[in-house]
């Protein structure tokens, strides 16, 4: 299984970022393998739309979750028509969020907010 993760820096070391349009990185992480790839979030820097943006990097990554603190609609929306499953993060560690994960204790993210539009977003 495929999970994702936005998260600060280019390393398992790294946190998880707390703001999923505008991440700088996604880890794009395989359960089975126990193989990490971390991907530049090219929507980070976009004067709108962001949220979207990246969901559609987790989409054409063809990930089977995705694990953040919190996500917008729109990109909750982009998330959800692809059928790709959300859960919430309980910290800001990779690892701990990865086994939190493959033991079934990390809950669905169900509070998805307006967004940041127009805002800059963070």
């Amino acid at each position: 299984m495929k999970i994702a993760m936005p998260v600060d820096m280019s390393s398992m070391d790294s946190n998880v970022c707390i703001s999923f349009g505008r991440t700088p990185y996604f880890l794009i992480y395989d359960t089975d393998k126990k193989e990490s790839v971390f991907l530049e979030n090219t929507a980070a820097q976009s004067p709108g739309g962001a949220g979207i943006k990246a969901a559609q990097i987790i989409v054409d990554n063809k990930v089977d979750a995705l694990l953040t603190p919190r996500c917008g609609e729109n990109a909750a929306m982009v998330i959800n028509a692809a059928n790709i499953k959300l859960y919430k993060t309980t910290s800001n560690s990779i690892n701990e969020n990865i086994a939190s994960f493959n033991e079934g204790k990390l809950s669905l993210l169900e509070e998805i907010h307006q967004g940041f539009h127009g805002h800059g977003g963070n």
